[in-house]
């Protein structure tokens, strides 16, 4: 996207786009509505012509671009789908000086739905390492009026080093560490840090809560993450893609020796809190 960025509004949904829209987004999220609702899309997406849309959603404003990456197509279309679960559990722990760290933000999400809720006074961390999806997560941060987030371009990892980002061609937001579709996915060169060194480097004291979605290399971060910070980093909750047949060491097991109780399991993650009793 270009450096100087319409309004938010110059992409807003028009006629027989918005009307569909207002179905799609009402639709309830049985398998009823998710049927119609996939069908309704299927009929929509051609009408976008490859150009963006602006929309609310979680009380923030989102340009996307639903065409190759299934969380802005999900953000547009059905909202509710978008972990729903996920973010009430985020949002019943929210405190006035919310420290959260959005690792694999995607567009910004959950980030903005953080900055949308948790006030002024919290700081929010959003990391994206791919390129493309990076420029849109930095135009959505800027079409909203908050001051609470960081958007870093890098990759989370094991070591402080440059590092093959494998990205998807059909869903770029499912760009990993790991190889996850060798067939339809080629590769870039991307700067990686460590879960600790971002915390160091952005001077952070504490942090109530991750999401962490990075395609199955969540134990990469994680496993050198609690082997090397203290533990007054670590983080309050957690919202984890739940991966077990990509990790390769028991990353559950490793939460439950650190103190962590799972409090709750979606579709696509794990919901992790910290007893502090």
């Amino acid at each position: 996207m270009a450096d100087r960025e319409p309004p938010f509004g110059a992409h807003a949904p028009q006629g027989l786009l918005a009307r569909i829209l207002d179905i799609t987004r009402a639709l309830p999220s049985d398998g009823l509505g998710k049927r119609l609702g996939f069908a309704l899309r299927k009929l929509a997406t051609p009408m976008l012509g490859g150009k963006p849309v602006d929309i609310e959603s979680f009380g923030a404003r989102f340009r996307l671009m639903p065409y190759n990456n299934v969380c802005e197509s999900r953000i547009l279309f059905f909202p509710r789908l978008f972990d729903e679960a996920e973010r009430d559990f985020i949002r019943s722990r929210m405190t006035d000086d919310f420290c959260f760290l959005d690792i694999g933000a995607n567009i910004g999400g959950y980030s903005l739905f953080v900055a949308a809720h948790a006030g002024p006074r919290a700081r929010i961390v959003a990391i994206e390492p791919m390129p493309d999806i990076f420029s849109r997560l930095v135009t959505n941060i800027r079409l909203n009026p908050f001051g609470t987030i960081k958007a870093l371009a890098l990759a989370v990892a094991d070591k402080d080093e440059e590092r093959t980002l494998f990205v998807d061609r059909a869903n770029q937001g499912e760009s990993s560490l790991k190889i996850v579709t060798a067939v339809e996915s080629h590769s870039i060169r991307v700067p990686a840090r460590r879960l600790l060194t971002i915390l160091g480097e952005e001077g952070f004291a504490k942090l109530d809560g991750i999401k962490i979605d990075v395609e199955g290399a969540e134990d990469l971060i994680l496993d050198t993450f609690f082997s090397q910070a203290p533990e007054s980093l670590y983080p309050r909750i957690i919202v984890i893609e739940s991966a077990p047949n990509r990790w390769q060491s028991d990353l559950v097991g490793l939460l439950r020796s650190k103190g962590y109780m799972k409090v709750g399991e979606t579709r696509n993650n794990y919901l992790f809190e910290r007893n502090l009793g």
